[in-house]
């Protein structure tokens, strides 16, 4: 669970279950990150109300700070809880990509080279 959530809104009192909900959907993120920068990211959300022609919209913007690389995601829609759930999906697929590249590949290759090594005593 990310420790350090710093919720803020703009024009938009959110009440505790969308704090609630925002901590619970962006808290699970460090999952998709390396076990290395597990403890020192930190996330920062945005809720506003926007007054547009057609309607009231809520935007929800999410900055995710990692050592090295900042992550950023923004979305508006109609509901609150909506926006948190896309920002939630844009998020963990950039984080999904940040993993991938900076974790080592340890495939069946590595797997079968330590077993022979250690097969014919060479470890």
């Amino acid at each position: 669970m990310i420790e350090h959530i710093d919720i803020t809104s703009a024009r938009f009192t959110p009440d505790e279950a969308i704090k609630k909900y925002v901590t619970k959907k962006i808290g699970k993120l460090d999952k998709f990150l390396p076990r290395h920068s597990r403890k020192t990211v930190q996330a920062e959300v945005i809720l506003r109300e926007v007054n547009r022609d057609h309607g009231n919209k809520y935007e929800c913007e999410a900055k995710l700070t990692v050592p090295g690389k900042v992550f950023h995601a923004q979305d508006s829609t109609s509901n609150m809880f909506a926006a948190v759930d896309i920002i939630e999906a844009k998020l963990s697929e950039q984080l999904r990509k940040y993993k991938d590249a900076t974790t080592p590949k340890r495939g069946w290759r590595a797997r079968s080279l330590l077993k022979r090594q250690s097969r014919e005593g060479l470890s």
